[in-house]
């Protein structure tokens, strides 16, 4: 990643992508199991769904818990709010109408696989990063953009390790 000098309430996003020799149908299966995603990031821990769900729909909640070295951990209550199967799902991390962050994975048919794209965008909510930035605003734009690079490792993880899955699973 190149130095962007964003700021947070730019809202900077990151996104990757990769080619899976899968269909949209069997990548999907892995894609929309967040109960999978602590298995494939290095700072998810563990995810439970709320309201006695057990699954993926349009306005389902479920909680995160994380933990970073540099930012301790914390839970989150997500809420899905993209649901297209097998093409879109994505989720609004607190406030949907004002997101601390917000996630999505595309999924589209390309040359008999399918290709994978996961995009996330900080704010325009509060997050811990903002907690950050006020103790050392003169350190904005370098505390968003190590956040920025530290999490395009982690999406590209995340789609790699979702590839493997799919293309073991053949």
């Amino acid at each position: 990643m190149e130095w962007t000098g964003a700021r947070y309430a730019d809202t900077p996003t990151v996104e990757v992508g990769t080619w899976i020799d899968g269909t949209p149908e069997q990548v999907w299966s892995f894609v929309s199991d967040v109960a999978l995603m602590p298995e494939l990031s290095g700072e998810l821990q563990t995810v439970r769904w709320n309201d006695g769900v057990t699954g993926p729909a349009l306005g389902h909640t479920f909680v995160g818990r994380n933990r970073n070295d540099s930012l301790g951990e914390w839970e989150t209550t997500s809420v899905i709010v993209e649901y297209e199967q097998p093409r879109v799902f994505g989720w609004a991390v607190g406030d949907p109408e004002e997101p601390s962050t917000s996630w999505r994975f595309t999924l589209e048919p390309e040359n008999g696989g399918t290709r994978l794209t996961q995009w996330m965008r900080m704010g325009p909510g509060r997050s811990g990063l903002s907690f950050a930035i006020e103790r050392m605003p003169e350190k904005e734009q370098k505390i968003v953009f190590v956040r920025l690079r530290d999490l395009e490792r982690a999406l590209t993880a995340t789609v790699g390790g979702i590839k493997d899955r799919v293309e073991a699973a053949r």
